[in-house]
């Protein structure tokens, strides 16, 4: 068998991740490699924490990219953490949710759930009575924003439940960090994890995390050693700490990745993160008014709908699988299907990160309305792109 290089094929990235890739962070991932200790890569590592404390709005010092997708991002949060015989609720609205129980479990701990409708919110009703029902709890688990439904959950309210109980709070951001408000202090969020993949608009294989001070005292204290020695942030310390230059060896850093990180993490810095947060939304709203126009429909109620992540119930009768293949096939756009209790029924739309442009909202409606036009199905009014512009040019 002959094997040549691999040459992609170009694509338009607008599904639940990985998004598109800005041409300054792809060429950070081609800059010469240097040693994980180089005195010139301690220096960019610092800068990468000082600027993940902006994305986060924290100044927590323990604030890093594990050199591992966001799932370990999850991983590095539940395990250091949860010890065995520990119980924790968690929230559960959607695939993720679920993810987190697992965690929950694999560390020996019990978890207590607290389950909504896919779709919905976490209902804060729900989780106040857990609370009040398990007043030994260590933690409180939630997703702010669930990829698998497109729903934003209230972080700040149910932090506020938590704190008030003497419970940690662990908080899933993969969706939401950089493309709407995160905000790690304000909220007093103990551990939080996202990915780079999504509104940060870098290559996929890093988590940044965040934890609180009082969540590196429980870290320090435990009573058994974290199970896992690769995400053991007694461990990861000496290697991200900022006192001095001399760093411990934990493993061997994925160099060019985090130029790529530096490089999304130095424009977001640029564009300034509220800006950002309205640059998704004011996308997501010309969206919106193109799917209406096709007759078309959001799945999550616009008061707790994710701007970056767009929800679309599929029509009766609409081959959805046929519909994401004819994106792909006939334009170069990817969009998302549904995931577990949703699956064969919505379609999942990203704008995130450098997905969120004019061109991409206004691409995607022309390219959705021609399918649906060519597969018979009603497409409302018409005119989807033309409905979007109003929206952009007002």
């Amino acid at each position: 068998m002959t094997v040549s290089s691999f040459h992609p094929p170009s694509r338009m990235l607008m599904g639940p991740g990985p998004s598109d890739i800005h041409s300054r962070v792809l060429q950070a991932l081609g800059r010469p490699v240097i040693g994980h200790l180089d005195p010139e890569f301690i220096l960019m590592m610092d800068e990468i924490k000082g600027l993940l404390h902006y994305a986060f709005q924290t100044t927590n010092q323990m604030t890093l990219p594990v050199s591992a997708p966001g799932s370990a991002g999850m991983e590095s949060c539940f395990v250091n953490l949860v010890e065995p015989g520990d119980t924790v609720i968690v929230c559960i609205n959607g695939v993720f949710g679920g993810r987190m129980v697992e965690n929950v479990e694999r560390c020996g701990a019990t978890a207590i759930k607290v389950e909504d409708d896919w779709g919905t919110p976490v209902d804060l009703n729900k989780l106040a009575d857990a609370i009040q029902g398990n007043p030994g709890a260590k933690a409180v688990a939630f997703v702010h924003a669930e990829t698998s439904t497109g729903v934003q959950s209230d972080a700040a309210a149910i932090s506020k439940l938590a704190q008030d109980a003497g419970m940690l709070t662990i908080m899933d951001a993969v969706t939401s960090l950089g493309g709407s408000p995160v905000l790690i202090d304000e909220w007093n969020i103990d551990a939080c994890y996202s990915g780079t993949q999504k509104c940060l608009s870098c290559v996929p294989g890093i988590s940044p995390v965040t934890f609180s001070d009082r969540a590196l005292d429980v870290i320090r204290g435990r009573n058994h050693k974290v199970q896992s020695w690769f995400l053991d942030m007694n461990l990861i310390m000496g290697y991200w700490s900022s006192e001095g230059s001399t760093r411990s060896y934990h493993h061997t850093a994925p160099v060019n990745t985090l130029y790529a990180l530096h490089e999304s993490l130095v424009m977001l810095k640029d564009e300034g993160v509220e800006n950002a947060w309205k640059r998704h939304q004011r996308h997501h709203e010309a969206l919106k008014a193109g799917l209406n126009a096709l007759g078309l429909n959001l799945l999550v109620d616009e008061a707790y709908r994710l701007p970056q992540l767009n929800t679309v119930t599929v029509p009766e009768g609409v081959d959805e699988a046929m519909v994401r293949r004819r994106m792909l096939s006939d334009f170069g756009i990817e969009i998302g299907a549904g995931l577990g209790a949703l699956a064969g029924k919505v379609w999942r739309i990203g704008l995130m990160g450098q997905s969120s442009s004019p061109r991409h909202v206004t691409l995607c409606l022309a390219a959705l309305e021609g399918v649906l036009t060519d597969l018979g199905a009603p497409t409302g009014d018409g005119g989807a792109s033309d409905a979007a512009q109003k929206v952009l040019l007002s």
